[in-house]
């Protein structure tokens, strides 16, 4: 964080665009919030858009993520004409405002518009990208790349003891055991954080099952090394809630999605706060909630190896019935099919 701060300081562009860039999992994303939450107080404007990867492509997801821009730094919706009158009117708007932007997880197909963003601002506007993709620079005008490295074996240990224990450091008779665990998470502070909080208050032979499990894993099977804290859930219904958020939810804000699942027979209030302690989904700004991809990828995969399209999309029926039940104000019984 210090590094980059001292590199965005002594910047020598109207507007400066540094691209963080690394493996899914590696700490881009709370890096990028870090510098954040350090420097935005010196701008006159900010916005901070995550997850864009998961806009798609095309027109409309450019649309989305441009009413966003917009919406923060300007304070307000915008209707944009097309053609030459939006061009004049977006420099009008934005020519000349200090602004600091992050755009989380981005790939080659939003690349882009960063160009165009670069035309719009001036007054020492940063521009940070986050992404997996390590040649994005080559597409995107940049300024300076900053590839994050992975964490060496004892602040792997660290961070898995904290989640794990509570502590910077494992209990004595259980370091041989968190020492094992940490070296297969490979230095992904995603992996550590979310097998650490599995790992959390079990016994030796529990950590020892878990310890097995990942020595069968390949080298580089991210998916399958958090899919252990997926399978460690108590029970089917923590796993189909999961599941049903991962599918369906994503983004929304907590308190709609609760009243959703609870008119289906779900208890999502408990299910919810067991996934939030697991750190396999995250509460993010208005409530809404979050996951990170890599986590949204792995229960996808496990939707397709579970059932059939035919099954989500009567199980996402069944969702949208209960969200006209609650729009409508109306009474009704739901029936939600389990696997």
């Amino acid at each position: 964080m210090e590094d980059l701060i001292r590199i965005i300081k002594n910047k020598s562009t109207q507007v400066f665009t540094i691209v963080i860039c690394g493996k899914g999992g590696s700490g881009k994303t709370t890096l990028a919030k870090a510098i954040y939450n350090q420097i935005h107080g010196t701008f006159m404007e900010k916005s901070f858009i995550e997850d864009i990867r998961q806009l798609g492509s095309g027109t409309r997801a450019y649309l989305r993520l441009e009413k966003q821009l917009f919406l923060d730094v300007l304070k307000t919706k915008m209707k944009i004409p097309m053609g030459k009158r939006r061009r004049i009117m977006i420099r009008e708007r934005l020519y000349g405002k200090r602004v600091l932007i992050v755009l989380d997880d981005v790939s080659n197909f939003q690349a882009s518009l960063v160009s165009e963003w670069r035309e719009w601002f001036s007054g020492e506007t940063v521009i940070i990208i986050t992404t997996r993709d390590q040649d994005l620079q080559r597409i995107v005008q940049v300024d300076s790349v900053f590839p994050l490295m992975l964490m060496n074996a004892n602040e792997s240990l660290e961070l898995l003891s904290w989640h794990a224990f509570g502590e910077a450091k494992p209990k004595e008779e259980y370091n041989y055991l968190a020492k094992s665990v940490s070296i297969h998470c490979e230095g992904l502070p995603l992996a550590l954080e979310v097998i650490g909080k599995c790992l959390f208050e079990r016994t030796k032979e529990e950590w020892n099952s878990v310890l097995l499990k990942l020595e069968k894993i390949p080298l580089h099977g991210i998916q399958q090394k958090l899919q252990i804290s997926f399978d460690g859930l108590r029970n089917e219904m923590e796993k189909d809630l999961f599941l049903d958020l991962c599918r369906s939810f994503v983004g929304k804000g907590r308190a709609y999605v609760t009243k959703i699942l609870n008119g289906c027979g779900v208890d999502a209030d408990t299910g919810i706060r067991v996934l939030i302690e697991r750190s396999l989904i995250k509460i993010k700004r208005n409530n809404k909630l979050g996951m990170h991809p890599l986590l949204q990828e792995m229960g996808e995969e496990i939707i397709l190896e579970k059932s059939n399209e035919e099954f989500w999309m009567e199980r996402r029926l069944q969702f949208d019935d209960a969200e006209y039940a609650l729009t409508d104000n109306s009474v009704r019984t739901f029936f939600i099919y389990g696997f």
